[in-house]
């Protein structure tokens, strides 16, 4: 079986792209991941399977993050999708949308097609909703990574017969442990959804508590900075893997004040890879795993005060903290790449041999 993996922005950065395909390949599928250029470092060298950089040459080159790279890319999308529609498939994968007013139109494939709904922040309310059930009803399948993510894609207008639920995987890790035993960590790109200013007032209502943001800031941080002080160090940037790690071993909690409209969080997943107990809002599927293996704790949405006493109440029981840490062991023995892998191949074979 032939199968492209598409993301063409390279969004959620490589390394669920490059798990995700190398596992297929030990499955003995025949994969392609066709992509962008990934602008902001080093990509894993493929292991058993190709990787194409079909989408944006120009602006993926010329322009990191100038609003000058905008208008390129646009004049590029409906090139990329082009030349994707040309490549020979059985199955072709859609993980992100760069411009999906573009691709409700301009997306074609011979193949099948599947997308994962990785993200539904935008798409809820008014012209954008209707623009994205016409996109979804292009596809043969439609993929969430939880119950929730379910839901909101049928409440979407996705018909339960085009549905799946495929967990989201976790990428393990085993950082050196260092922390303090007092550190709350907010790790990933910064953008607004992601309730930095909510961290901070957690940590400022947790006695003997600090904060650690780790990760490349998508809107201004000076406000942040300003409101945190001292009780918030500031590792700004792209992270190298070394500085990852050593992120999750300087902490002991990870916390997500995030905003409703996801589905679920990679950076909470490779929270609990790294054997880090999380602390969320109850926003889409974000509690479902917590909940599932006892790693953490879930509060509701957009409650500081609740998300303060869980964080307090771990921090101030080694008892309770250390549960939490083997919740996080116990899920990320059993959100592996090879049974993320072998459900998608079973979505395939389904969709191939009808």
């Amino acid at each position: 079986m032939r199968v492209i993996i598409a993301n063409p922005p390279g969004y959620g950065g490589p390394d669920y792209d490059d798990h995700l395909c190398g596992e297929l390949g030990r499955l003995g599928v025949d994969v392609e991941l066709v992509t962008s250029r990934f602008r902001f470092g080093d990509v894993p060298p493929p292991v058993g399977y190709r990787r194409s950089e079909l989408f944006y040459p120009l602006s993926s080159r010329l322009f990191r993050r100038s609003r000058l790279r905008i208008p390129l890319k646009l004049a590029e999308h409906p090139l990329g999708l082009a030349r994707l529609a040309l490549r020979a498939a059985d199955v072709v994968h859609v993980q992100w949308m760069t411009v999906p007013e573009m691709d409700r139109w301009l997306l074609r494939s011979r193949a099948p097609l599947v997308y994962t709904a990785h993200d539904m922040s935008d798409r809820r309310t008014g012209g954008r909703a209707a623009m994205w059930r016409h996109l979804y009803d292009r596809f043969d399948r439609v993929v969430a990574h939880s119950e929730s993510g379910r839901e909101a894609l049928r409440n979407q207008g996705v018909r339960d017969e085009r549905l799946r639920v495929i967990p989201h995987p976790i990428i393990a890790s085993d950082p050196v442990r260092s922390d303090d035993g007092r550190t709350l960590l907010c790790f990933g790109l910064i953008r607004p959804y992601k309730g930095i200013d909510d961290a901070i007032e957690v940590v400022k209502r947790v006695e003997g508590s600090r904060l650690l943001v780790a990760g490349d800031p998508m809107e201004p941080v000076e406000r942040y900075q300003a409101a945190g002080g001292d009780l918030v160090e500031w590792r700004l940037g792209y992270l190298p893997a070394a500085e990852v790690d050593r992120a999750y071993g300087d902490s002991t909690l990870a916390i997500f004040p995030y905003k409703p409209g996801l589905d679920q969080s990679g950076t909470l997943l490779r929270s609990l890879g790294a054997g880090v107990p999380a602390v969320t809002f109850d926003v889409g599927g974000l509690g479902e795993n917590v909940r599932r293996f006892d790693a953490g704790r879930v509060v509701p949405a957009g409650d500081v005060e609740a998300m303060s006493a869980a964080v307090r109440e771990l921090l101030d029981d080694p008892a309770k903290l250390e549960l939490a840490r083997a919740g996080a062991r116990r899920a990320r023995e059993t959100l592996t790449w090879e049974a993320s892998a072998r459900m998608h191949l079973d979505l395939y074979r389904e969709l191939v041999d009808g």
